[in-house]
């Protein structure tokens, strides 16, 4: 298939990237003209992993620029979109993960396109946040197209997991909320999620499917990864307990100052986003029970976390983590 993939500059987008390319099909990339900082575009060996694809530059923003720089009036058989904003904030959730998926969508349809792959995220399931709002407004409008759609909803990706190796490394507790039992997930690698992603186009049981997804293993707590680092290190466990109140009171006092600064507002709902993934689980949710299910997650992929934990301690460089960094 003849395939669009936007948000390639990314770790996950690089991954599928990758995926489509060992998978046969014929990919071009749409790049942003000017990448940020942290991109992976501006790191060596960027461009020769996407030997093989055709790298097209613009703006995904802008619909002038998908339609005469990314599709350019030719044909494509999809879309695959890995596109995500970069902070959460509100303005940057709605300009990205709605209104240049809508964008794309228009000018995917006036090619021909006949099916659109979507990143998206498990915990739109209880949409609290701005960017949650954002991802599931597009949804509904991919889901009301007419195209053919896979709607992907990871679990905890690998990247966001890492941020305490070197705490633990350098003998310092590890930081949990709570007694470190309030949430579980079951990570998914980048290439495994990639794998997944791309299987979307020609597994026809994906077709007009919205997927959540995790990684192969049981569910785990972040006090299951702290012990795990403490035993593979020889190191005695050692716990710091940060209690979610602080959250909201520094959330409270964000909000105070964001009726006058923008930025304190943006800082805020960066504070509500550290608070959400503190105290819920990154799993399929069951309505019904009022509860997270980790038997009604399903597993894609052969890599768990603690394998790569393994690797990292032994030298393997860990994942950029970018807009993952907390600790």
């Amino acid at each position: 298939m003849r395939v669009l993939l936007l948000g390639a500059s990314g770790t996950i987008g690089l991954a599928t990237a990758r995926a489509l390319m060992q998978q046969g099909h014929q990919l071009v990339c749409f790049l942003r003209k000017t990448l940020p900082s942290t991109a992976r575009a501006d790191k060596p060996g960027f461009l020769t992993e996407l030997r093989g694809a055709e790298l097209r530059y613009g703006d995904p923003c802008s619909l002038e620029s998908l339609q005469q720089d990314a599709f350019c009036n030719e044909p494509f058989d999809a879309v695959v979109s890995c596109l995500a904003s970069r902070t959460g904030t509100p303005q940057d959730a709605w300009a990205v993960d709605y209104q240049a998926h809508l964008f794309a969508l228009e000018a995917a349809k006036a090619v021909g396109v006949r099916q659109f792959v979507l990143l998206s995220a498990i915990c739109v399931q209880k949409p609290l946040l701005a960017f949650q709002k954002a991802k599931l407004a597009f949804e509904s409008a991919l889901i009301e197209s007419g195209m053919t759609y896979s709607i992907v909803r990871p679990t905890a990706f690998f990247k966001s997991l890492a941020g305490q190796l070197a705490r633990v490394q350098k003998g310092k507790p590890f930081l949990i909320f709570g007694d470190g039992r309030l949430t579980a997930c079951k990570p998914i690698s980048d290439d495994d999620l990639g794998d997944f992603i791309a299987g979307c186009l020609t597994d026809s049981n994906k077709h007009n499917q919205i997927l959540p997804i995790g990684g192969p293993g049981p569910a785990i707590t972040p006090r299951d990864q702290g012990e795990f680092l403490f035993r593979q290190l020889g190191k005695p466990v050692q716990f710091k307990s940060v209690p979610v109140g602080l959250l909201d009171f520094i959330i409270g006092v964000l909000d105070v100052l964001g009726k006058i600064s923008s930025k304190a507002a943006d800082k805020a709902e960066l504070a509500r986003i550290g608070r959400y993934y503190a105290t819920e689980s990154m799993l399929v949710w069951n309505a019904d029970l009022h509860q997270y299910d980790a038997a009604a997650t399903p597993s894609h992929g052969q890599q768990t976390l603690f394998e790569a934990y393994k690797a990292w301690l032994a030298g393997k460089p860990a994942p950029e983590r970018r807009e993952h960094a907390v600790f």
